[in-house]
């Protein structure tokens, strides 16, 4: 059993709503009177059509129960008045940049794990602070003063304890999740709040009656270990708070495939609408994929009906594809091979058979140096 450096101290910054904060203080500095953070908004589609999916949401929305991934016509049915703008590529970029700026300005170690959130290594930080939490502050503070827009900070002794307590309550707020504080604050989750457990993982994981991140965390690791391979490791060790990653490592290359999953709250009866859906998860796949500077050679798409029948469809690919454009067009052909033309309330994307590839290694930025609004690789959106 691996163990922690106790004297390590990371922080993961998040922005809150990343897109629709965004958008909201782009829109405040050009002239606009409506804060989009006080109502009911989402960035996504397009109203007349009722085309596209949520991207993001506020607070006002999301009491509506609007989901982020959701059909915008979804969320027209549940809120009515809800403002719908669309999104700005271009604009996110800069602010990205502007934050990740302000976080190099406290400390050396950054590490960029998503366009809206990252790592910082405290032991590197740049200015005298009394403590953690101080320096924690400080950097939320300089965010919300010079860019208009809230983050949330969790601190923790690993990148898996910190990204941990920057979920617990938002917006802009501070977190902690030590050692010892995991029993209290992380083990009585449910275990789908666990980093790299998934819907299907936390089905199989019920089967076992591991309902929460405690029982996981104290169950048998052989028979993890027997169940889930390499992979009940890793939970197992999640679980137990354990992480020996670095700040400028990615935690989730570990995993031997990426996926992503959206339940849908209506009957799913179209094949234009289904297609928007996995548009939205190809982004967040291919996102996670190019940041971790790996390409897949197997892509696979799931479905489950309103039956609650589950299934699925694979290929293997003679060659390794990292770009969105690669990766949705098969996974279109993939929908269409399986789809039994019943109702779908979940779909799903992934891909597999992972393998890093130097020539791959285009940056994010660098492919979104274009004036295009459509981005060519993709974006981690969060609900």
């Amino acid at each position: 059993m691996m163990k922690n450096d106790t004297n390590r101290i990371i922080f993961h910054i998040d922005t809150n709503s990343a897109f629709l904060s965004w958008e909201a203080v782009h829109r405040l500095k050009t002239g606009d009177k409506l804060d989009l953070r006080s109502i009911p908004s989402v960035v996504g589609g397009d109203r007349k059509k009722r085309r596209g999916v949520v991207l993001a949401k506020s607070v006002p929305a999301a009491k509506y129960n609007i989901k982020t991934g959701e059909p915008i016509a979804a969320a027209i049915k549940k809120c009515p008045n809800v403002k719908i703008v669309p999104p700005n590529f271009d604009i996110y970029i800069e602010y990205s940049k502007k934050m990740f700026n302000i976080l190099k300005q406290y400390s050396s170690k950054v590490e960029r794990y998503s366009i809206d959130e990252g790592f910082i290594d405290y032991s590197h930080i740049k200015y005298s602070f009394n403590n953690h939490i101080e320096a924690a502050h400080s950097i939320k503070d300089s965010i919300k003063r010079e860019l208009g827009f809230t983050v949330n900070i969790g601190i923790g002794s690993n990148k898996l304890l910190a990204k941990m307590a920057s979920d617990f309550e938002k917006p802009d707020k501070i977190h902690t999740l030590f050692d010892y504080e995991i029993k209290e604050k992380m083990w009585t989750m449910p275990i789908e709040k666990l980093f790299m457990v998934g819907k299907a993982t936390a089905s199989k994981l019920r089967e076992l009656n591991i309902s929460t991140i405690g029982e996981l965390a104290l169950y048998d690791l052989e028979i993890l270990q027997y169940k889930f391979k390499k992979y009940g490791i890793l939970i197992w060790n999640y679980a137990n708070g354990i992480d020996e990653s670095i700040v400028g490592e990615k935690i989730e290359a570990k995993m031997k495939g990426i996926g992503n999953s959206t339940t849908i709250s209506y009957d799913v009866k179209d094949k234009d609408k289904a297609y928007e859906i996995l548009s939205y998860l190809v982004e967040k796949v291919t996102y996670r994929l190019t940041n971790s500077k790996n390409a897949c050679a197997s892509i696979s798409v799931t479905i489950k009906n309103s039956s609650f029948e589950t299934y699925s469809h694979q290929r293997k690919l003679d060659q390794y594809v990292n770009s969105k454009e690669e990766i949705f067009k098969i996974a279109k052909e993939l929908f269409d091979e399986v789809w039994r033309k019943d109702p779908i309330r979940l779909l799903g994307v992934r891909v597999s058979s992972l393998s890093p590839q130097d020539s791959f290694q285009i940056s994010f930025f660098d492919l979104m140096s274009s004036n295009s609004n459509t981005p060519p690789s993709a974006f981690d959106f969060k609900s």
